[in-house]
Formats: structure tokens, C-alpha cells, sequence
């Protein structure tokens, strides 16, 4: 029969492997997310909160550092919100400091795995486009037209168009299916026509404020414009009254808005380490 003494410490062994295994199941699952990379001393916003609500820290290494958050790996990746957070991190950031942003979904095993086989990897190549990017963040300048602004304008253009308008107005839809198809495909290819001149006039006007553009593949069928600039920070009022004079020209025809800062995500783009993503 078992002592009294005997039976105390089976329990504090039992409890001691029950702690253990709960540490090793920790150690197991628990991964690093990383967004992107900042000169060391950079710190987040205290309120920054990353994906899956984690809190966001820095991992240092030399003169660069890896914005981090803790994560569990079992946990997939790819909700709206996890993109959001991802670029949420990596935008505020954007506001104080140069950001080199990484890919989602890059996790690695630990902070000891993102010293090594991130920042020590590629200390030089890192460092050389932080002291590239420093004072400058990303912007984006979108524009739609207004649907109806921009059917009149074409109509009063096109002569065919304003005739194929007036054949399908009174005729029934399967009556005027082929005009209907023809007047759709004129209007497509006038929108296009007139999306290469007006984001030719916005890179035009904001020329002298950017060090670097990219024109984007049109997302929406009217949409008017959509140019990524990487530009200095402290340039931010002179791209917000650019794009004010582009809005007052285009009052009523081109809604268009100035987006940023945010990381230079068109113009640095990092490979996740060890082919995560």
C-alpha cells in the first residue's frame, strides 16, 4: 500500500509532466508572423494590433529589425481581416519610418528563426533599400467615373454610340440584343481610350512630387484612374493639393481621392523567408 508521502509525489509528478507537455504542445504550435522590415530602434504603435488580434513587437538584429507578432501556426491564414491587419501594421508604421514590407503570410518558428534567416541573411540587401526608402512612403491616387457623366460624355462624342442609343430605346430586349452589344462594346473601348489620357494628366501632374510611379491594372470597369507614387512624406500637402486640382478639374465627371501613407508595397517587394506565403 502506498504512503501517504508516496502518493504526494506521484500527484507532483503527474502535475509536473501535465505542465510539460501543456509547454511542449506550446512550443509546438506557437510561430512568429513577420510583416516587414524596419531600421532598428524603430517601435510599433503602442496600439498596433497585428493578425489574429496578436501584439505587435520587434525582433532586432544589427541595424534592422523584423516587425513581428506571436501566432499559433495551426491557425490558417487568409480571412479579410488578416490582410487588413497585415497592412494596417505595416501602413501606420509608414507614418515614422522606412518599411521593407514582406509578403503575407510569412511565419517563422521563433525569434532566433527570424534573427538568422531573415534579418542575418539578408542584413545587406535589407539595409541598402531601408536607407533607399528613408523619408518616403507609398500613395495611392484612385479615380472612377461617374457612371452617367461619362455615358453622356461618350454619347455626345460618338456619333455611332448616340445612333445605336437611339435604335435600342423603344425596341424590346431581344429586338435590340446586337445593338445593345455593340453600343456596350464602343462604350468599353472609349472608357479605355479615356483612362489612358487621364492617368497620363495625374502622373503628369503629379511628376515633379514623386520619385517613382506605377500605373495599376484597372480593377473596375469604370474605374478612371489608379497610380502608385512613392514620394517623401514631408511632400504629403503639396500630392494632397495636386490631387485637389485634379478633383476640381474633373468635378462631376472623375471621383478621385488620395490614398496614403502606406508601404511601399509597388515599389519593394521582399521574398518571405525560407519560401513561406
Amino acid at each position: 500500500m502506498a504512503t501517504s508521502e508516496q502518493t504526494k509525489n506521484q500527484k507532483s509528478e503527474n502535475t509536473e509532466k501535465s505542465e510539460n507537455a501543456e509547454k511542449s504542445d506550446k512550443m509546438q504550435t506557437a510561430g512568429v508572423y513577420v510583416y516587414g522590415i524596419v531600421p532598428a530602434g524603430v517601435e510599433p504603435e503602442e496600439d498596433a494590433s497585428g493578425v489574429a488580434d496578436g501584439k505587435v513587437d520587434v525582433v532586432a538584429g544589427g541595424d534592422i529589425a523584423a516587425l513581428v507578432s506571436g501566432m499559433s501556426v495551426d491557425r490558417p491564414l487568409g480571412k479579410p481581416e488578416d490582410l487588413r491587419a497585415h497592412a494596417n501594421v505595416l501602413d501606420g508604421m509608414s507614418r515614422v519610418a522606412p518599411v521593407l514590407p514582406l509578403r503575407f503570410g510569412a511565419v517563422l518558428t521563433d525569434a532566433d528563426a527570424v534573427k538568422e534567416e531573415l534579418l542575418s541573411a539578408h542584413a545587406d540587401e535589407f539595409a541598402a533599400a531601408l536607407e533607399q526608402l528613408e523619408g518616403k512612403a507609398q500613395y495611392v491616387v484612385k479615380g472612377r467615373y461617374v457612371e452617367q457623366a461619362i455615358l453622356r460624355e461618350i454619347l455626345e462624342e460618338d456619333e455611332q454610340a448616340a445612333r445605336l442609343r437611339d435604335e435600342i430605346r423603344d425596341k424590346s430586349e431581344d429586338a435590340g440584343r446586337q445593338a445593345r452589344m455593340a453600343l456596350g462594346e464602343l462604350v468599353n473601348n472609349a472608357i479605355a481610350g479615356k483612362r489612358e489620357e487621364d492617368t497620363c494628366k495625374a502622373v503628369e501632374a503629379l511628376g515633379g512630387l514623386t520619385d517613382s510611379v506605377n500605373r495599376r491594372e484597372p480593377t473596375h470597369e469604370e474605374e478612371a484612374v489608379q497610380v502608385a507614387v512613392l514620394a517623401d512624406v514631408d511632400r504629403q500637402d503639396d500630392l494632397e493639393r495636386a490631387v485637389g486640382a485634379l478633383a476640381e478639374e474633373w468635378d462631376g465627371r472623375v471621383e478621385v481621392k488620395l490614398l496614403g501613407p502606406m508601404a511601399a508595397y509597388d515599389f519593394v517587394v521582399t521574398a518571405n523567408p525560407a519560401g513561406q506565403g
